[in-house]
């Protein structure tokens, strides 16, 4: 982190204050979006898969508060239960992502010379290669699931924290600790995994964070497309793709509902990285 990063500008403390709201609405989002995913099986009125063709394309109302879809299926059950498949997705690939990204930041940070050159370039490669594309080529091989999307972003999302984690190992590792270790008889390894991650960890569990929005955002469009999860898995990319039909019949709520908790939870993810990041940038010492 450079001085010139973490010098306060003018009016930093007002505008930090105005942005703080912003983050606890965006905090309380991500708590009721987990907690809606978590606690779906109970909070959901129906099944979201039972079909009332009798009462499709039916407004709000006593039975069904968020009304019925063109299937005559619950919509709040579908936005519940779509929550677990729409969170989980995002999750597989941010996880695999952030871990596989950082043992190829830290190996590559660490040993330099042509190993740092081989894995630079080889992310390089990755990121010439649209995530999108790469998963639409998988799934069109393996047949639509959760799994095969999960797999391709995952590999296109591994570039970004690859390079973020290198060039944090980068700077960490002409800190004087590092050379006391060193001296120490302690070995790279045990350098690397005792005091190298659980320093660089928070920058990049905060980009990860936002990574996370961006990954949902990507799975939902690929479920729109109905190349994500089987068509009668509840979800909220599929549930868009489904609501075409009530659009076309002038009830668009069963499509607006699931695109609006789309861009809540992206957005809310969004502002918690970045809050995160900022609250990161301002407590190092350095």
């Amino acid at each position: 982190m450079s001085a010139t990063a973490l010098t306060r500008r003018p009016g930093f403390g007002r505008l930090a204050a105005a942005r703080a709201p912003l983050h606890l609405i965006s905090l309380a989002v991500v708590a009721l979006v987990v907690a809606a995913a978590l606690l779906a099986p109970w909070l959901a009125p129906y099944d979201p898969n039972q079909v009332d063709l009798g009462a499709a394309l039916a407004g709000p109302s006593a039975d069904h508060l968020l009304g019925v879809d063109a299937a005559g299926r619950d919509t709040l059950a579908r936005l519940l239960l779509g929550a677990r498949t729409s969170l989980l997705g995002p999750l597989g690939v941010v996880a695999f992502s952030t871990l596989a990204g950082i043992a190829v930041g830290v190996v590559a940070g660490w040993r330099g010379g042509w190993l740092d050159s081989a894995l630079s370039r080889s992310t390089e490669l990755v990121f010439a290669f649209p995530g999108m594309l790469l998963a639409v080529l998988i799934v069109a091989v393996s047949g639509e699931g959760l799994l095969a999307p999960v797999i391709a972003l995952a590999v296109a999302y591994l570039p970004y924290v690859s390079r973020l984690t290198r060039s944090l190992v980068l700077a960490e590792r002409e800190r004087p600790y590092v050379a006391a270790h060193r001296v120490q008889g302690h070995s790279a390894l045990q350098i690397c995994l005792r005091h190298v991650v659980p320093n660089i960890a928070p920058v990049v569990l905060a980009q990860s964070a936002v990574n996370f929005g961006y990954a949902l955002m990507d799975l939902a469009g690929l479920s729109f497309l109905g190349l994500g999860v089987p068509a009668l898995t509840p979800d909220w990319g599929r549930m868009v793709f489904d609501g075409q039909t009530a659009i076309q019949h002038g009830y668009p709520l069963s499509a607006i509902l699931p695109c609006l908790a789309i861009v809540l939870t992206v957005v809310a993810f969004n502002v918690v990285g970045e809050r995160w990041a900022d609250q990161v940038a301002r407590r190092d010492p350095r």
